[in-house]
């Protein structure tokens, strides 16, 4: 697929801010001209937001997704290499169920010599109910030094 090892470089997410959050290696894999990886945030009191409600703030997912597209930008160019967030918009759909794990997948589905696309969506179970979209760009940077 790549020489990219997503499991290896997931493992290492213990430290930082995504091991902070709990955010774990799920799944990743190649696609007709593109390269998927899938995280996992599981659910931790810690996380919510608003305590009455007992709904996974939004941070956390946004976390989860920059990070999977992130991946599968690298996975895609088959090694780690720098780049920049450009923009990522996330559109929720629903608040995520309190007690669920979130699973975020990425897809970078298109390279320029420039800019990485990415797409993808968390779901708290049932891909067919996302609780939220991602689309976003990043600015490759091979060039800088």
């Amino acid at each position: 697929m790549s020489g990219f090892d997503v499991r290896r470089f997931a493992a290492a997410l213990r430290s930082g801010h995504g091991g902070r959050l709990g955010i774990v290696y799920h799944d990743h894999g190649p696609a007709p001209d593109a390269c998927w990886v899938e995280l996992a945030l599981p659910y931790a009191a810690d996380l919510v937001g608003d305590p009455d409600s007992g709904v996974i703030a939004s941070g956390p997912i946004v976390t989860l997704m920059d990070m999977a597209t992130s991946m599968a930008v690298w996975s895609r160019r088959g090694r780690f290499s720098p780049h920049a967030t450009l923009d990522l918009r996330i559109d929720y759909l629903r608040a995520a169920v309190p007690g669920r794990t979130v699973v975020g997948r990425g897809d970078c589905y298109r390279l320029t010599r420039s800019v990485a696309f990415v797409r993808g969506q968390a779901h708290d179970g049932d891909p067919a109910d996302p609780v939220a979209h991602v689309a976003g760009t990043f600015m490759l940077m091979d060039d800088w030094t």
